[in-house]
C-alpha cells in the first residue's frame, strides 16, 4: 500500500513539474488573443459568395480575408518596454503570408519586450468591398487606432506605436505612414492614425511603371489606373516633415521588388528631414528574411528601436 501511494504521489509530481514547463514555454509566456479589428459593421465591404480560407496550412498563407483582426503578442511584464508594432504581412496584395512575415516576427518582437500585432487585413478585391483601393488602408488605419485607443490597458506607451510591412504590407505600412491626415474609418474620438515609426522590409513603395511590382499595383488600383491614382499611391511621392521616422531593408538582387523603391523612399524623407535608417544587402533576392534566424535579421531592427528611443534607453 505504502509502494503505491509513494508511485501515485511521484506520478503526481512529474505530472505538476510538466505542467509547470508548460507554463514557463514561449508560447504562453507570450499570451496571444485575436481581436476583431471592427467592433461593428466594416467599412466599405459588401457581400460576396467568397469564403476566407488558410490556403496552406505549412506556410500560413491566407488568399481571402472577410473579416479583418489583430492577433496580439505581449512580452513578458519584466521585459516589456513600452512599444508596439503592428505588422503587415506581404503577398502582392493577393495573399498574406501570415506565417512566416507575420507571426513568426511578432514573437520575436514579444521576446524583445515589444507588443506586436499581426494585421490580418482585407486583400483588395472588387467582390468584397465598394472600393478596393481603400480597403486595406482602411484595416491598416483602424489597426493603429485600436492599438492606441487600449494602449493604457495593454501597456503600451500610445506614442511609442509603430507598424511594419514586408513587401506588399510595405506599401501598406508606408501608406499608413504616409496617408494618417485623412481618416477613411469612423473615429469620433479623432484618435491620431499617425504611426510613431515605420519598418519596411523589402517594400513595394511606388506604383510608378518604372518601379512598381505589377501584380500588387494591379490587385490595389487595376490594370490601367489613372495617373493620379498612380500618384497617390506611390508612396515616395506623399513624404512629407511629419511623416515617421523609418528603418528599411532591402537586397539589391531582388528581381520582385526593385531595390529602387527603397531608395527613392529613402531619399525622399531625407529631403524632408524625416529621420531615416536604409540597410541594403548585396544578395539575398525578395523574401530573404524567410530563409534566416528571425533574431539574426532583426537585431538592427531592435539596436535601431533603441537608439531611436522607441524601446528605451
Amino acid at each position: 500500500m505504502r509502494k503505491k501511494s509513494f508511485l501515485l504521489i511521484q506520478k503526481m509530481s512529474v505530472i505538476a513539474t510538466f505542467i509547470f514547463l508548460l507554463l514557463l514555454s514561449p508560447g504562453i509566456l507570450h499570451a496571444q488573443q485575436v481581436i476583431k479589428l471592427y467592433p461593428g459593421a466594416i467599412p466599405s465591404a459588401k457581400s460576396s459568395d467568397l469564403t476566407e480560407s488558410d490556403t496552406d496550412v505549412t506556410t500560413g498563407m491566407f488568399r481571402e480575408v472577410i473579416t479583418p483582426t489583430l492577433e496580439m503578442f505581449a512580452p513578458e511584464k519584466d521585459k516589456a518596454t513600452g512599444a508596439a508594432v503592428v505588422i503587415c504581412p506581404g503577398g502582392g496584395y493577393s495573399v498574406l503570408v501570415y506565417e512566416g512575415e507575420g507571426v513568426t516576427t511578432a514573437r520575436e518582437f514579444a521576446n524583445n519586450g515589444v507588443t506586436a500585432f499581426v494585421l490580418k487585413y482585407r486583400l483588395p478585391r472588387d467582390a468584397t468591398m465598394e472600393n478596393k483601393t481603400i480597403g486595406p488602408l482602411q484595416d491598416a488605419q483602424q489597426a493603429i487606432k485600436v492599438v492606441r485607443e487600449n494602449a493604457d490597458k495593454w501597456g503600451i506607451d500610445k506614442d511609442k506605436i509603430g507598424i511594419m510591412g514586408f513587401s506588399a504590407g510595405g506599401h501598406l505600412a508606408s501608406t499608413a505612414a504616409t496617408h494618417f491626415e485623412e481618416a477613411l474609418i469612423p473615429n469620433e474620438n479623432n484618435t491620431s492614425l499617425r504611426p510613431d515609426f515605420q519598418i519596411l522590409i523589402y517594400p513595394v513603395i511606388s506604383m510608378q511603371d518604372s518601379l512598381t511590382h505589377g501584380g500588387s499595383r494591379n490587385n490595389l488600383l487595376g490594370g490601367a489606373p489613372p495617373q493620379e491614382l498612380t500618384d497617390e499611391y506611390s508612396n515616395e511621392l506623399q513624404v512629407a516633415p511629419n511623416s515617421p521616422p523609418a528603418y528599411i531593408t532591402h537586397a539589391g538582387d531582388d528581381e520582385l521588388v526593385v531595390v529602387d523603391n527603397s531608395i527613392d523612399y529613402y531619399e525622399s524623407l531625407q529631403h524632408h528631414k524625416v529621420p531615416a535608417e536604409l540597410h541594403l544587402y548585396p544578395r539575398g533576392g525578395h523574401g530573404f528574411v524567410l530563409a534566416e534566424p528571425t533574431g539574426e535579421w532583426m537585431a538592427p531592427i531592435f539596436k535601431w528601436m533603441t537608439n531611436s528611443e522607441w524601446m528605451g534607453n
